[in-house]
């Protein structure tokens, strides 16, 4: 199929136009357009993962002026299509998990447009805005110049401020604004790593990063980028915009925020890993020693947490730290390790996150202690947060688990006494989550039924197009569990070559 990967682009940025330019003859058709749209790219997707097993890589290149010769090229191989293909089920999931709660967000913030024009302008700016997020993961996984992965980083700050604000919870606009500095903070490490690149090099392709190994200048620009991705991977101490825009934001993009913080990984492995292996190697140590603090505090910090959009907020800075610790460690065993488990944590969060939005839309509380019972009432909700817990714990079959496997294996492998013990330390580290995972689920879901919920008729579990999307993910979790060689196999030819020819 030609143009398959800028297909992947610009298909979801068209009809985000179509439903801005068509949004009243929409109305609330917007949602199922953007879905559909969705279902096309995860197609095209699919097409070209058959075409990467096959053929090991697709490249294809587009000039867009002779003179001076700018052009762009867009390359997939076994990692960016493995990151690309779940990033995209994830959006096609989410966005057809928002078609009710965005609806019904709506009628919360803005009840004077219910019934008219007002509210057919904000239900489709939702859906336009939301369908960048797919362009912009699309984007940086696709990306073979420095420049356009930046544009991309940056398209996915933006549109993430104006979602925020239009529909994020109480102080949306204040949290937007933090979440918009600290991405765009990120981005300009981002940049100022990649200044330094082009001026050793000359030249932003990323299979070019490599001639710069062994110059002393690779130090800094390793440093600037990886602080940079820290910050949007809120490792500590960079981690204190992430509870605040977690919890803000709204639920239906939840796991979207997760991908967009998380993503920082893949960018360090492709950008910094693997072109520049002996000048990164100084960096294995610390990264290990923040990772393993960062997955401490934010296991604890979540523990603490009364607020039903502040537990997976906080959550997230501890699993973030998780595919850190494995690329840390600098084997490729540890690398593959931490790039599944990347895919395995925003699989899990999204359906930790999306079951917490599932409770929040029918009870109208984000406060705990007024919860309780919920399982009788809600039985499949109760089943979704458990199966989220699950997934963020590694607990069979899901990928989490063979994913941890992997990533320790790896970390052991090195066969140093520092290795041993982060890797101990690690492997309990995991107790947390179990704990925070069994509490939690305990408070809300079990236990004696407060009255006022026991005589509410209204809660039970949430419609179709909220559950269905919630276990395809925990379906394709199971199967990457049950069999890891899908994503193994796809990893190994990109990190296992490269290491080994270092």
């Amino acid at each position: 199929m030609p143009s398959i990967l800028l297909q992947t682009i610009i298909v979801p940025a068209l009809v985000a136009l179509g439903i801005l330019l068509f949004r009243y003859q929409l109305g609330k058709k917007a949602g199922w357009v953007a879905v559909l749209g969705l279902v096309y790219t995860t197609l095209l997707l699919l097409t070209a993962l058959v075409e990467v097993y096959n053929a090991g890589l697709i490249k294809e290149s587009y000039q867009l002026l002779k003179s001076p010769d700018i052009s762009i090229t867009l390359t997939a191989d076994g990692l960016s299509i493995a990151i690309a293909l779940i990033c995209n089920l994830l959006c096609l999931a989410l966005g057809t998990y928002s078609i009710k709660y965005v609806a019904h967000r709506i009628e919360i913030l803005y009840p004077e447009v219910i019934g008219g024009k007002g509210e057919i302008s904000y239900y489709s700016c939702f859906f336009y805005l939301f369908l960048f997020f797919p362009v912009g993961f699309m984007g940086v996984s696709f990306a073979s110049d420095l420049v356009l992965m930046y544009f991309f980083l940056e398209v996915l700050t933006l549109f993430l401020f104006f979602l925020m604000a239009y529909f994020g919870y109480y102080e949306r606009v204040w949290v937007a604004t933090m979440c918009l500095i600290w991405g765009v903070f990120s981005a300009l490490m981002f940049l100022g790593g990649v200044v330094i690149i082009y001026y050793q090099v000359g030249a932003f392709q990323i299979d070019q990063i490599h001639l710069m190994s062994g110059n002393p200048m690779a130090f800094w620009a390793i440093a600037l980028v990886l602080f940079g991705m820290f910050a949007k991977l809120a490792i500590v101490p960079l981690h204190v915009w992430m509870p605040w825009v977690h919890a803000e934001h709204p639920t239906c993009i939840a796991g979207l925020l997760a991908v967009y913080a998380n993503i920082a990984a893949y960018i360090i492995v492709r950008m910094l890993v693997l072109p520049l292996w002996d000048d990164f190697q100084w960096f294995g140590p610390p990264i290990m020693i923040f990772a393993i603090i960062t997955m401490i505090y934010g296991s604890l910090l979540t523990l603490a947490q009364t607020d039903m959009k502040r537990i997976p907020a906080c959550s997230t800075i501890s699993q973030s730290a998780y595919s850190m610790l494995g690329i840390g460690a600098l084997t490729a065993a540890s690398i593959e390790g931490g790039l599944f488990f990347f895919l395995s944590h925003i699989m899990g969060k999204t359906v930790f996150f999306s079951t917490c939005g599932m409770v929040v839309y029918i009870t109208h509380t984000r406060n705990i202690k007024l919860l309780g019972g919920l399982a009788a009432k809600m039985p499949l909700t109760a089943l979704l947060f458990i199966s989220g817990g699950l997934m963020l714990a590694g607990i069979p079959p899901f990928s989490s688990f063979a994913a941890e496997v992997v990533m320790f294996a790896g970390i052991f492998e090195r066969g140093d006494t520092f290795s041993l013990v982060v890797g101990i330390v690690g492997l309990c580290a995991i107790l947390l989550t179990i704990s925070y995972a069994v509490h939690f689920t305990r408070v809300i879901f079990f236990g004696p039924l407060p009255d006022n919920i026991a005589k509410d008729d209204h809660i039970k579990d949430p419609p179709w197009t909220m559950t269905a999307p919630i276990i395809m993910i925990i379906l394709v979790s199971a199967a990457l569990g049950l069999y890891p060689s899908l994503i193994m196999e796809l990893f190994e030819p990109v990190i296992s070559a490269a290491v080994a020819n270092m």
